[in-house]
């Protein structure tokens, strides 16, 4: 599939939007911005990048839905009720024999710092049910996460392959993160491997340089682009973006002036981008969108806020174009 800049995705005619696979997971955020995890207070927020990007793509206006798991626990009780609170269908998360996962976070003006406290995220296996939610989507969205431990390994390489079948488009957060694999197994080889899979890779300059080490930004689009990407979104926090079709590459500039804490900042940016494209923008106009949504975002706490609807959002950060 050919990306063009200045046309819009034509989608299938499915009943959900988005459809994100992955981890659900309490953010414990420090009160205080700390470098050293030395405050002494955290506080209890909605997390999960795949999640996040759900909640957001709602609050803007599109339909999404969760596939994760969580423990039987008040933690994934108070995950599923923030989606069920959003109305976001919830008949794919499914509540396993093991504690809720939670990520303790640095509040951080620039790169947060995870501890990670695995449990039932990765528990996620394959089902019917699963099958029939791909089959009525547009877009499927998963990141490493799942991806670094069986059975959800498994799980995420069976709902590509269904997913591929059913002319979904097929979007990936490359966020590889050494502390996630298992000691001895080559992460980023096996990443590569998945890319050739995908449709839309959207990795940070951090997560390229943890792929391939130190390089240029022009080589990091070149080697998404060689393994198969179609569409390389490369962010570069507030330098903003480079973005490949493979034909053609056009440099973003951030929409952002004020930055409170950066959790959930590329999730923030996924989602505006899905809602542009859902709603018939252009990818160039769509992308837009995804810097002004990450823009909001970036005022507050929490990898998930507040979001207005996606006209108010364009009207805020005065974007043109349009369905």
């Amino acid at each position: 599939m050919m990306f063009n800049f200045d046309k819009n995705i034509e989608f299938l005619n499915r009943n959900n939007d988005i459809l994100t696979i992955g981890e659900l997971l309490v953010d414990m955020i420090s009160a205080d911005y700390d470098e050293n995890f030395d405050s002494n207070t955290y506080h209890r927020f909605f997390g999960g990048s795949p999640a996040n990007i759900a909640i957001n793509t709602k609050r803007l206006g599109v339909n999404s839905s969760v596939v994760s798991a969580v423990g039987k626990d008040g933690l994934g009780k108070f995950l599923i009720n923030q989606l069920e609170e959003v109305q976001i269908d919830t008949t794919c998360i499914e509540e396993v024999d093991y504690a809720t996962s939670m990520v303790l976070i640095t509040k951080s003006k620039s790169s947060p710092k995870p501890i990670f406290y695995r449990g039932a995220d990765y528990h996620l296996e394959y089902s019917s049910k699963l099958t029939e939610a791909i089959k009525n989507s547009k877009v499927v969205h998963f990141s490493c996460w799942p991806l670094s431990k069986a059975p959800s390994r498994q799980t995420i390489e069976k709902c590509i392959e269904v997913a591929r079948a059913n002319k979904l488009i097929i979007c990936f957060d490359p966020n590889y993160h050494p502390m996630l694999w298992e000691k001895g197994e080559d992460g980023p080889e096996y990443i590569k491997s998945i890319i050739k899979k995908v449709d839309i890779v959207k990795p940070s300059e951090d997560d390229a340089a943890r792929l391939f080490g130190k390089d240029s930004h022009e080589n990091y689009i070149e080697k998404f682009l060689t393994l198969g990407a179609q569409l390389v979104i490369l962010t570069l926090g507030e330098d903003g973006a480079i973005v490949s079709n493979g034909k053609e590459t056009v440099k973003f500039e951030t929409l952002a002036t004020e930055v409170n804490d950066t959790t959930g900042a590329g999730d923030a940016f996924w989602s505006g981008f899905y809602a542009g494209v859902i709603e018939g923008y252009t990818i160039k106009e769509a992308l837009q969108l995804g810097f002004a949504v990450s823009a909001y975002k970036l005022k507050y706490t929490g990898a998930v806020v507040e979001l207005p609807r996606l006209e108010r959002i364009k009207e805020i950060y005065s974007i043109e174009g349009g369905s």
